[in-house]
């Protein structure tokens, strides 16, 4: 069985800060994580792998030449190879660019998968939509927001415990598919020193546009559909007046006064 897990290199929002001019991320400076998501992902395909065995891991993602810390993060934690799409070509690609970028790569090189994992979301864009994009254009089946996976039905299918707005449900689904992993119960691994050694071994290929057989207007900037023209903080609202209601009546008047004050009364 293998196992296609796709993530995102991202930046570490505690420091992300809005250049107020161009209205756009200031970067420099700032460090990138994998998305605490796609880690949610990796977790549940090694926790897949433990009970069922025999099952290979694969990591793919799409981003720039310093990405390849993302994926040699996935390689500590134990996946076995990874997959790097990086090409000055696919900068600006939107969720629909990206899809389309990381189906074509799936196609050509990894086309024997049985199962696709993706985070929920990412926590710099927050779209959640490259997941459910892939999975159409792969035309395969999906399921959004599941936090425990078993094998059924001989692995021809698989059983999915996922998130609703009251709850939980519990669907199955017919193999290949795609599942996007909310947190759940998941724990993120700490990889071993030997683990983190071992990873450097382990194959990390990078792909470029030219590996793809994509039409230069499908990729990038010119393939995006949609554009963030400017992201911006919200409006810090003033916080309110406290009254003191330790005292009825003083408190009382107080409210009255300031409903007084407001034309309220």
């Amino acid at each position: 069985m293998k196992i296609l897990i796709c993530v995102k290199q991202v930046p570490e929002i505690t420091d992300v800060t809005i250049n107020p001019e161009t209205g756009t991320l200031v970067r420099e400076g700032v460090a990138s994580i994998l998305n605490p998501f796609c880690e949610y992902a990796i977790e549940v395909g090694l926790d897949l792998r433990r009970y069922y065995g025999d099952i290979e891991i694969v990591t793919i993602s799409m981003g720039p030449p310093q990405a390849k810390a993302a994926l040699m993060r996935c390689l500590e934690t134990g996946a076995d190879r990874a997959i790097l799409l990086s090409d000055r070509g696919f900068a600006g690609s939107d969720t629909w660019a990206t899809a389309l970028t990381l189906a074509e790569a799936i196609r050509a090189m990894e086309n024997d998968f049985d199962l696709i994992l993706v985070g929920k979301q990412a926590i710099d864009g927050d779209t959640a939509q490259v997941g459910p994009e892939l999975a159409e254009i792969l035309g395969i089946p999906q399921v959004m927001y599941g936090v425990g996976i078993e094998l059924a039905h001989n692995k021809k299918k698989i059983r999915v415990r996922r998130e609703i707005e009251k709850g939980y449900e519990i669907v199955e689904m017919k193999l290949p598919g795609l599942i996007s992993i909310s947190k759940g119960p998941m724990i993120r691994s700490v990889s071993s020193f030997k683990e983190i050694l071992e990873a450097r071994k382990k194959e990390l290929r990078v792909v470029t546009a030219s590996d793809l057989t994509m039409d230069e207007d499908e990729l990038g900037l010119k393939g995006s559909p949609t554009q963030v023209v400017k992201i911006f903080p919200p409006g810090v609202k003033k916080g309110g007046e406290l009254i003191d209601g330790s005292e009825a009546q003083g408190a009382a008047e107080k409210l009255v006064e300031f409903l007084k004050e407001r034309n309220f009364i």
